[in-house]
């Protein structure tokens, strides 16, 4: 007596519920040997009807997943209420103020910025009495000798330092100004300006943020008038020591920047970058 084997292992059932969860395993009967001559179905092979299943997700081969539109809105976020307008629109004042203001400053410290940019020694202008200040000698670093007038002159301070300032015209040449720094501790009658001086030359109307009021300080304090277009020698400040104005330039500039992007995203529309599909994309 001959035992089929094929009929053997289609009528076999495997049931090992203690692998992995429940794992089950299920195969129809399979087809026959093939025939002497080659033909005719391989052996072991598996039938329409195949079911295989792990815990409790069954794939079936005959069955297509249901269709699922992407393109409809979803009630919930419909739901939402709308954003706060009141909130939204404080916030893009602020941050236009902030922008403008940032930017302003940044514009106020370019002369600074670029006198920092510069280097090496000092020019040798002489004698400042005789000095007839040019473009040549425009936010330059330059050096020279002479004697301080009394006629305008004042005194004054900065906040958050301790050193105090003064202001004198070059006797002899009241179109040329220097300002001078008292070391803290220095200030009294007993202090002798020196009669050198090193430091940037610039215009006294394009002396900068610090500067801008001194014009109206000498008058007003004084009495004595600032020739227009006076120049202003601003002692002891070296490009290198003006460096601080090309970082604080930096991140004036660099706020800017943020603050443009964050108003270019608020007042923009919303785009998720999908495009539309129609209806036959839509049905698979």
């Amino acid at each position: 007596m001959v035992f089929d084997e094929v009929d053997m292992r289609s009528s076999r059932r495997l049931e090992n519920p203690a692998r992995s969860g429940k794992v089950r395993w299920r195969q129809a009967s399979t087809a026959a040997l093939p025939a002497p001559g080659g033909l005719g179905p391989k052996r072991n092979e598996p039938r329409s009807g195949v079911e295989y299943s792990s815990g409790d997700v069954t794939s079936h081969p005959e069955r297509v997943l249901p269709t699922v539109n992407v393109g409809e809105p979803d009630p919930e976020l419909i739901a939402l209420p709308p954003p706060p307008k009141a909130e939204r629109t404080a916030t893009l004042v602020l941050m236009v103020v902030t922008t403008v203001a940032a930017l302003a400053l940044a514009w106020s410290l370019r002369g600074e910025a670029r006198y920092a940019a510069t280097g090496g020694a000092p020019a040798e202008v002489g004698d400042l009495a005789r000095l007839v200040p040019n473009d040549a000698l425009r936010n330059r670093y330059v050096r020279g000798s002479g004697s301080l007038g009394t006629t305008g002159a004042i005194r004054y301070g900065r906040a958050a330092e301790g050193d105090s300032f003064r202001l004198a015209p070059i006797a002899g040449n009241d179109n040329v100004w220097v300002e001078i720094r008292v070391p803290e501790g220095f200030e009294g009658p007993r202090f002798i300006p020196p009669s050198t001086f090193a430091g940037r030359l610039v215009p006294m109307s394009d002396a900068g943020l610090r500067e801008w009021s001194l014009r109206s300080d000498v008058e007003e304090k004084t009495g004595a008038r600032v020739p227009e277009g006076a120049w202003l020698l601003i002692d002891s400040t070296s490009p290198r020591a003006s460096r601080w104005a090309l970082l604080m330039t930096g991140l004036l500039l660099g706020f800017a920047a943020w603050n443009a992007v964050g108003i270019l995203r608020l007042v923009g529309r919303v785009r998720d970058g999908r495009t539309p599909r129609g209806p036959a994309e839509s049905v698979g």
